[in-house]
């Protein structure tokens, strides 16, 4: 018996986002993401999860200030803050997602490897460059929280740059080349193909943690027309995402 469609969505979003975390490893996946055998859109419901808890943490804070007369529609139930509380304690961070499944993966990679990655390029895990991901840590410091500092500092052991440690440089072919195929990447890890039209900005984070647009379509065009000049191995990086030549 479907006693509430309203509470039948909400348990159907909870059980996707169950298995998108068993899958992850965490529960801040992009906007865009979508997850289970019919194609969730997992990105929007957490979305509109986080907006939800978040109201009501504001509207709790603005009651015990004294304040009356305050509408609980639109708020987040306790118990519905639990389940997901339960999935992962960091699904509704203080800061943006972006930031925290930078840190998730970053976390989970140092790890396994050891290591942090250090340059751009060197690491994609989950369509995320973490080497890119770590530099801008170090360069915007000063823009960060004292609680993503301590994370950083604490938890990673990353510290901020020395002035001119971190200072851009002139990008030379292979960066250039490094950065598109991160594009590339990402867009085949949430699309599952790289059937890129031809118009296409795909946005990723740059070093200075700003979302930068490329034109991911045009540079693939431009790719094939010049396949023949491309060395074995970048065929190769192409080839793994099933490019279409």
């Amino acid at each position: 018996m479907v006693w509430s469609a309203w509470d039948t969505a909400w348990a159907d979003g909870l059980a996707v986002a169950q298995d998108y975390a068993a899958v992850h490893g965490h529960l801040v996946p992009p906007t865009n993401a979508l997850w289970g055998g019919d194609g969730t859109a997992i990105g929007v419901w957490l979305k509109n999860q986080r907006a939800a808890a978040r109201k009501t943490r504001e509207n709790a804070e603005r009651r015990a200030a004294g304040e009356t007369g305050i509408s609980a529609a639109g708020e987040l139930s306790e118990s519905r803050m639990e389940a997901l509380d339960a999935i992962d304690p960091a699904w509704c961070p203080g800061w943006g997602i972006d930031w925290q499944r930078g840190f998730h993966l970053t976390l989970q990679y140092l790890r396994s490897a050891g290591v942090l990655p250090s340059r751009a390029g060197e690491v994609i895990v989950q369509g995320e460059d973490l080497g890119a991901w770590t530099i801008a840590q170090r360069i915007g410091w000063d823009k960060l929280t004292p609680a993503q500092q301590w994370m950083l500092d604490s938890v990673l052991g990353l510290e901020p740059a020395a002035v001119g440690e971190l200072q851009p440089v002139r990008k030379t072919h292979a960066d250039r080349w490094a950065t598109h195929l991160t594009a590339a990447r990402q867009f085949h890890a949430r699309e599952g193909h790289l059937r890129v039209p031809r118009k296409h900005v795909e946005e990723i984070a740059g070093e200075d943690g700003e979302a930068v647009g490329l034109r991911l379509g045009g540079w693939l065009d431009n790719t094939r027309r010049r396949a023949d000049k491309l060395s074995a191995e970048r065929r190769t990086e192409l080839d793994e995402l099933g490019m279409r030549w």
